[in-house]
C-alpha cells in the first residue's frame, strides 16, 4: 500500500512522529522527516534503516511559514511528488485560563493551527495537480472534549478538526483524502514540553500520559486508518473512548464529569 509512496511527517523527531517514521519505513515508503532538531531527525532517519536515497531529513520551524515554498521545492526536487502529508507538529498546554497570558493563546494557535493550515495550503496545489494525495492531521481527543488546564490546546485542536472537515469536503473531486486522527493519552513527552500560563515549559510528565498507549502501537493504528482512508479515527485507551461516547450521547453528563478530570 505504501511501497514507494512519498510520506512527509512533521514533528518527526520524537513521539508519535518518530514512531510513524519507523512504521512507514517498514512499509517501504520514501520519507521526508521534518522538525526543528536536525540531529534528532538524523537519529530517526538512521533508525528507519532506509538507504539515504529513500529518506530526506528536512529541518524546518513550523512558525517560519515564509520558508514553506522552498521546503516543498526541496521535497519535489528530491522525490518528484508528495503522496501523504502527516501534520504532527504541535505543542500542548498546562494552565488555568485565569493564569494564562493572552500571548500564550496566540502562540499555541500559531503552532497548532495556523502553521498547519499554512503548510496544508502550500502543499495543496501540488496534490491537486497530481489529482491525488492524502492529508493526515494529528488532532486530539482534546479537539472533541474541553478539559481544565487545556483551554488553548483544546481550542486549537477543535479548530483543526473543523478546518480538515472542510478540506475533505472541498477536495473530494480532486481525489484527495483527508484523515483526522484524535489520539488520547499516548506515552510521549508532550506534557513535558507543554507550555505553562507564562509560556515556560511545564516540565512534568502527566500521570495519565505516563500510563498511556505506547507510541508504536498508536503509529500502527494510524497507519491502518490512513491505509483504509478513514475520515476520522480515535486512537487511545478505554477512558478517553468512553469520554467520547458520553459526549456524543449524554453531553450534559460529560460536562459534569470533566470538572473533576485529573490534570496532572
Amino acid at each position: 500500500m505504501f511501497e514507494n509512496k512519498v510520506v512527509w511527517i512533521t514533528g518527526a523527531s520524537s513521539g508519535i512522529g518518530e514512531a510513524l517514521a519507523l512504521e512507514f519505513a517498514r512499509e517501504g515508503a520514501f520519507l521526508v522527516l521534518s522538525a526543528r532538531r536536525e540531529n534528532e531527525l538524523k537519529r530517526v532517519a538512521e533508525l528507519t534503516g532506509l538507504s539515504p536515497e529513500k529518506v530526506l531529513v528536512l529541518p524546518m520551524d513550523m512558525l517560519e511559514i515564509s520558508h514553506f515554498p522552498s521546503k516543498i521545492q526541496q521535497v519535489l526536487d528530491t522525490f518528484g511528488h508528495i503522496d501523504i502529508l502527516i501534520q504532527n507538529a504541535g505543542v500542548s498546554q498546562r494552565s488555568l485560563i485565569k493564569a494564562t497570558n493572552f500571548q500564550v493563546y496566540r502562540d499555541i494557535m500559531e503552532i497548532d493551527y495556523f502553521s498547519i493550515v499554512a503548510l496544508t495550503k502550500a502543499v495543496l496545489p501540488v496534490m491537486i495537480s497530481n489529482n491525488s494525495g492524502h492529508f493526515v492531521a494529528i488532532s486530539s481527543v482534546a479537539g472533541k472534549i474541553g478539559t481544565p488546564y487545556r483551554s488553548g490546546y483544546c481550542g486549537a485542536k477543535h479548530a483543526l478538526i473543523g478546518f480538515f472537515d472542510s478540506l475533505r469536503a472541498e477536495c473530494f473531486k480532486d481525489h484527495i483524502s483527508v484523515t483526522t486522527i484524535c489520539p488520547g493519552y499516548i506515552k510521549t513527552a508532550i506534557s513535558l514540553n507543554a507550555v505553562s500560563g507564562d509560556g515556560q515549559k511545564h516540565g512534568r510528565m502527566d500521570q495519565n500520559q505516563a500510563k498511556g498507549m505506547e507510541a508504536d502501537v498508536c503509529a500502527r493504528k494510524i497507519l491502518k486508518a490512513v491505509k483504509n482512508k478513514k475520515n476520522e479515527v480515535f486512537v487511545g485507551g478505554f477512558y478517553e473512548g468512553l469520554g467520547l461516547l458520553v459526549k456524543r450521547f449524554f453531553p450534559s453528563l460529560l460536562f459534569k464529569m470533566v470538572r473533576n478530570v485529573n490534570v496532572n
